[in-house]
């Protein structure tokens, strides 16, 4: 299991827990990004998706991969921050399953993006997390909640694949896409009973008039309005969805939704 390192909000100074995740190598072994504690952490402004990458070598087979960069949100004021990660070669900056490195195996390689499991649609309960975890969902007692699997996000659909699965692992059933002409929107639209999401994959923070919009659009369709977002939210956008109870998650490139506000850690609590 990886170990958690305390990393410092530039922001706020609010010091909050992370964890770098782990992806398979193509040899077959986990490969982790070795965080540099002795650096600091800097604040996300504008995304790129060729400066979203970081080279680590796989300790086991020496290959070298381009990985997600290691991010986190604030869980205080919203900043999102890239957490730095020592580059190959550094003291420590090697990563993956302890082992001799394979001669001539140096190749460049990067992560496994996980197929939905075939019953991905169908977890209820508690938790977040790449871990299985139980909680308590409304009047069903104490349940299991499988493991989220998540998608590595390259595009702007693959954040919409991710806010999909997501959704359903919360309990969500038929998550879609709404049928016709889409409006234009830099956001996606998802639909499901009970839920109505907005996806935001661009690099630019959530402003206020797009979680007032998800909270009306939520309110028309009696459904809970939930927002995701890879570049964070305004201190606007988040005031005004803690008044209107409208969760929202910030999703990093591995695929992995972190909730940054109470009603988001409320809604991972219950379930559908």
């Amino acid at each position: 299991m990886t170990e958690a390192v305390r990393v410092r909000c530039p922001g706020c100074g609010r010091e909050n827990g992370y964890a770098a995740p782990s992806f398979p190598c193509a040899c077959g072994n986990p490969v982790t990004p070795p965080l540099d504690p002795s650096a600091e952490p800097r604040p996300l402004t504008h995304r790129t998706w060729s400066q979203s990458w970081v080279v680590v070598r796989c300790g086991a087979c020496g290959r070298e991969g381009e990985w997600p960069q290691p991010e986190l949100g604030c869980g205080t004021c919203g900043t999102v921050v890239r957490v730095p990660v020592r580059p190959p070669g550094a003291a420590g900056g090697d990563a993956g399953a302890a082992g001799p490195a394979t001669a001539g195996a140096r190749g460049r390689t990067g992560p496994t993006e996980a197929e939905p499991r075939a019953g991905a649609d169908r977890g209820t309960g508690a938790g977040t997390g790449p871990g299985s975890v139980s909680g308590t969902g409304p009047g069903t007692g104490a349940v299991a909640r499988p493991a989220f699997r998540p998608v590595t996000i390259r595009t702007g659909r693959d954040a919409v694949v991710t806010a999909a699965l997501y959704l359903r692992w919360l309990g969500f059933r038929d998550v879609r896409r709404p049928d016709g002409v889409p409006i234009p929107s830099a956001a996606a639209d998802l639909r499901a009973p009970g839920v109505v999401a907005q996806v935001d994959p661009t690099t630019a923070p959530v402003g206020l008039r797009a979680v007032e919009c998800v909270w009306l659009n939520g309110l028309t369709a009696a459904a809970t309005g939930v927002y995701f977002s890879l570049a964070g939210y305004t201190e606007e956008a988040r005031s005004r969805a803690d008044e209107l109870a409208v969760p929202l998650f910030v999703m990093d490139l591995t695929g992995v939704p972190q909730p940054v506000n109470d009603p988001a850690d409320e809604l991972v609590a219950t379930g559908a």
